[in-house]
């Protein structure tokens, strides 16, 4: 009966085990085995890419640097307040704003100032990237920029601006899915039809009836006078009164 593959390794590995506990043969099969790996090895054809001559083949979505879209940003420090490393800084100042109709008030806005990110303290979390609310950071495949001096890994916004340039396009919608980019012009420029009415009148909850035929709650003279009797508050004791009586009414129409 022929043996299983899993039966196979078994029996080699208790003989190996036999022959490693003899002392005089044990250090040679070791060593025997080990070179005869290394020589497996040498003939076998290098697979090392021989970068930076040859560039890796990277995804499509690896996560190489953060990229900013400058004109995305509009200082809200989320990125900032969220990284845990603290190695996003932001600077800006106040600019005010001409009202865009006459006797209208004036605006003031955050205008950016630098945006920068020292990658020596970054450990590429992307907490930043998701949190941004205006998709002003992005993940960018671009990687090559090691250098030898610390100092020099704090990246201000005009590289970080630069690497938007390697950030690779949204994937393609699925079947039937709505674009998000034209969802707003749609709400916009939607007219009301003339069944649109009808429609929204027959998806409506139904309005509440007020009903005026009800008597308002009275009070309980007994349940008063016997709540007075156990020393209770007057606000207590008009409550339990109250609540008597409503009960009274209910036992009376059943």
């Amino acid at each position: 009966m022929a043996m299983t593959k899993e039966e196979r390794t078994a029996k080699l590995r208790e003989l190996e085990q036999k022959i490693a506990s003899k002392k005089g043969i044990g250090a040679l099969y070791g060593l025997v085995k080990g070179m005869s790996v290394t020589m497996r090895t040498m003939l076998k054809p290098a697979i090392t890419t021989q970068y930076p001559h040859v560039k890796p083949d990277l995804p499509e979505r690896t996560r190489g640097v953060i990229a900013l879209k400058e004109e995305n940003c509009t200082v809200c420090m989320l990125c900032s307040r969220e990284c845990p490393d603290w190695c996003i800084y932001i600077d800006s100042h106040k600019d005010v704003m001409p009202p865009k109709t006459p006797g209208a008030r004036a605006r003031t806005r955050n205008v950016l100032d630098r945006f920068a990110i020292d990658y020596a303290l970054c450990m590429y979390c992307g907490i930043c990237v998701d949190v941004c609310p205006f998709d002003a950071l992005f993940w960018s495949p671009h990687f090559e920029y090691s250098t030898d001096d610390l100092s020099t890994l704090t990246h201000e916004m005009d590289t970080l601006a630069k690497w938007m340039d390697f950030v690779p396009p949204p994937p393609p919608l699925e079947d039937g899915a709505e674009d998000p980019s034209q969802e707003g012009a749609a709400a916009d420029s939607a007219t009301p039809a003339a069944g649109t009415t009808e429609a929204a009148e027959t998806q409506a909850p139904p309005a509440r009836e007020e009903r005026h035929d009800e008597e308002p709650p009275q009070i309980d003279q007994e349940a008063y006078d016997a709540a007075i009797a156990q020393g209770k508050p007057d606000r207590e004791a008009r409550a339990l009164a109250k609540k008597a009586w409503i009960l009274k009414r209910r036992k009376a129409q059943s």
